[in-house]
């Protein structure tokens, strides 16, 4: 065997070819076919690795704190001083422990205690925190789908005030099918509670995955300054609800965990640095599913 200097090896790189199959052959169950389909990830991966998808991505998930409980205050005094539907309060309720298992849903629970009307400074600051969601966001989508040129500022403003209203009413009517579920089974939960409870968040899941994959439709739909084939985003909308919906186990599995790590390193913050975290990785799932779907059917562009 040769020295290299030092009295070492000298290194495989520096005097013959490392063979281009040698790591697929390390992997010798993996035929061409998934090799090939693996390849398929490659770009994206590599774009979830720039700089500027976790730019976008940092500037919408604090845009969803911010935004986070003024959007609660208002659905829950929507619920209750418009609607007047107790069993609607309880489903909003019912999303948030979804959402935040543990004991961040009863300190969710404890700071949207209501006071008087519908509060007019609340809606307000929804409809200005909620508008930082979808200006990166459309950002990001034009750069993925090789838009040169963003929206004017007045009609970026437009077009997320329509999509604010258009989520809006998705999250709405899925409290609305959920409340309406809970009147029907209140008999059945008085007499087989834990049934009744198991069937009720079964009920809320029917009703509101496939809501959200609507509103990322939507979102991937018309957010970018240009036109995007329906079919072609569909599919990826499907993927990427179904991939957030099970990022919620990921966190239910985590939050024991998250909690005790957080409680020692932020303390009275612990609670928004949590929603900041998830809303920071669902951010790159959409924006992950955003640049499959510019770039599948085209070159690659990123070689």
């Amino acid at each position: 065997m040769r020295l290299g200097g030092a009295g070492l090896p000298a290194r495989a790189g520096a005097d013959q070819e490392v063979h281009p199959t040698l790591t697929c052959n390390l992997l010798p169950s993996f035929t061409a076919e998934h090799r090939s389909f693996l390849e398929r990830f490659r770009p994206t991966v590599r774009y979830l690795m720039e700089t500027e998808a976790h730019v976008y991505a940092l500037a919408v998930s604090a845009s969803v704190l911010l935004s986070f409980f003024p959007f609660c205050n208002v659905m829950l005094s929507f619920c209750r001083n418009v609607l007047h539907w107790r069993a609607a309060e309880e489903a909003i309720y019912l999303a948030l422990n979804d959402y935040f298992p543990g004991e961040m849903t009863a300190f969710v629970k404890r700071n949207l205690v209501l006071r008087g009307d519908l509060h007019l400074a609340s809606m307000v600051l929804l409809l200005f925190t909620a508008n930082g969601i979808f200006e990166p966001l459309e950002v990001a989508l034009n750069r993925t789908w090789g838009v040169q040129k963003n929206r004017p500022y007045w009609k970026n403003q437009l077009v997320s005030l329509a999509m604010i209203f258009l989520c809006g009413a998705l999250a709405l009517l899925s409290v609305m099918f959920t409340a309406m579920n809970r009147e029907w089974m209140t008999g059945l939960r008085n007499s087989y509670h834990w049934l009744g409870t198991w069937l009720n968040l079964l009920f809320f899941k029917l009703a509101a995955v496939p809501l959200s994959i609507l509103t990322l439709f939507l979102v991937y739909w018309l957010l970018p300054n240009r036109k995007v084939p329906p079919a072609r985003v569909a599919p990826v909308a499907v993927c990427v609800g179904l991939v957030l919906e099970g990022m919620k186990y990921v966190n239910l599995a985590l939050t024991p965990w998250l909690e005790a790590k957080f409680e020692s390193e932020y303390f009275i913050f612990r609670h928004s640095v949590m929603i900041l975290i998830w809303s920071f990785l669902g951010a790159l799932i959409v924006l992950a599913g955003a640049e499959w779907t510019a770039r599948e059917g085209a070159p690659d562009p990123l070689s």
